[in-house]
């Protein structure tokens, strides 16, 4: 699952230049809702609740259509590895809106994490852009707090469906949402090569439809912490996977940035329980003798 969202990074990088912003937005949510739905008889996908709908369109909005928007403008301009340490900081933005939406309290690890988080996105960002920001790096900052607002917005559907089926309602509406703008990518659809329309169909095949069920199953057998601690590793692995594909060296600015948002993250997320495992008492494992000295 990790290295399949790390891939998406580079893979979105060679595919928009043939396809376009909007038609690589299209064709990835595209395939990857056909590919759900082909599936959802034998996953025992069942039909949404009529109550469930505003949350489902608010997923679709944020975590699919505004997302793919937003993140496939700015790679038009912004490197691959960059665009994914500035997304690794989306669980800040979660955090944020959890605490407004769901009113969860807020700890002074959030705090603390989230402070050092930020300055690692600006170290990132002025690694880039130097003293200017452009369109491009403010495109992929706003990637990143719609798909952090998007991680909330699912745990309400997540009480009475599964991963799959969230995932499959999410991909369905954002689709339906990004059918007004088809028909402005028309031109860059019907005149994008071969090899343009391999990178779409992997993105929306393996990254997004492929994605979701290993995450899926893997947050029905495995405990959360466990599951969205292995995220961390999706920056490192999509530098890795860039400098491979397409010959980007990270400069050590954004190396420095990219540990300090990793770094913030882990202390949002597992400071508390770092913290209750080292108040826990260590149990001796033979019980001392009281009548020696």
């Amino acid at each position: 699952m990790v290295v399949l969202w790390a891939s998406a990074f580079p893979a979105i990088q060679r595919a928009v230049p043939e396809l376009g912003t909007v038609g690589l937005s299209f064709a990835r949510l595209a395939v990857a809702t056909i590919a759900l739905l082909s599936i959802g008889p034998r996953a025992g996908t069942r039909m949404p609740r009529r109550q469930d709908l505003g949350w489902i369109l608010a997923c679709g909005f944020f975590g699919m259509f505004s997302y793919q928007l937003l993140l496939n403008f700015s790679e038009r301009h912004v490197p691959a590895g960059t665009a994914s340490i500035i997304v690794a900081a989306a669980p800040l933005v979660s955090i944020a809106v959890a605490r407004a939406l769901l009113h969860e309290r807020i700890t002074s690890y959030t705090i603390v994490g989230s402070a050092v988080a930020l300055v690692g996105v600006t170290t990132v960002c002025a690694a880039r852009a130097g003293l200017s920001v452009s369109d491009s790096l403010w495109a992929v900052v706003l990637a990143m707090i719609v798909q952090g607002v998007y991680h909330p917005l699912q745990r309400p559907l997540l009480r009475h469906y599964r991963g799959i089926e969230v995932a499959t309602y999410s991909m369905v509406a954002g689709t339906l949402m990004m059918l007004p703008l088809a028909p402005l990518a028309w031109s860059s659809l019907s005149g994008a090569s071969v090899s343009g329309w391999v990178g779409a169909v992997y993105l929306g095949l393996v990254p997004s439809a492929l994605g979701f069920v290993l995450w899926g199953f893997a947050a029905t057998h495995l405990p959360t912490a466990t599951v969205t601690s292995l995220l961390y590793l999706v920056p490192p692995v999509a530098v890795l996977i860039a400098w491979i594909w397409l010959d980007e060296v990270p400069t050590p600015a954004e190396l420095a940035g990219g540990v300090l948002v990793l770094g913030g993250v882990v202390i949002v997320t597992r400071g508390p329980a770092i913290a209750a495992l080292r108040r826990t008492p260590k149990l001796s494992a033979v019980e001392p003798d009281p009548t020696r000295r």
